[in-house]
């Protein structure tokens, strides 16, 4: 009986610190908020965000640069916040005129 509690409560510690280990996930650090914020800008049709500046400082993710509709300004500010490890957005983006063709 005795031996049964001891592996019952050896399994039931070892799950424990299982579970406080997947929890303790490294930071996520700006050079990877970056990384992140210009590949989802980049590769998104509607914004095209080549152009864009993106700066990071302690996950405050700063955009800058131009676009050419206020679609693609809310929407580059969309994609952002949903960067694990961005904390806020400031939105610098201006709308660019373009030339009537």
């Amino acid at each position: 009986m005795t031996s049964k509690f001891a592996l019952l409560l050896a399994a039931f510690l070892i799950f424990q610190l299982v579970g406080v280990a997947a929890k303790q996930q490294p930071p996520v650090t700006d050079d990877t908020i970056t990384d992140q914020v210009r590949l989802k800008l980049t590769s998104d049709p509607d914004v095209k965000g080549g152009a864009l500046d993106v700066k990071v400082d302690k996950g405050v993710v700063t955009l800058s640069g131009g676009v050419e509709t206020p679609k693609q300004r809310a929407k580059a500010e969309k994609l952002t916040r949903k960067v694990k490890g961005v904390k806020s957005v400031v939105n610098q983006i201006v709308i660019k005129q373009v030339p009537d063709r």
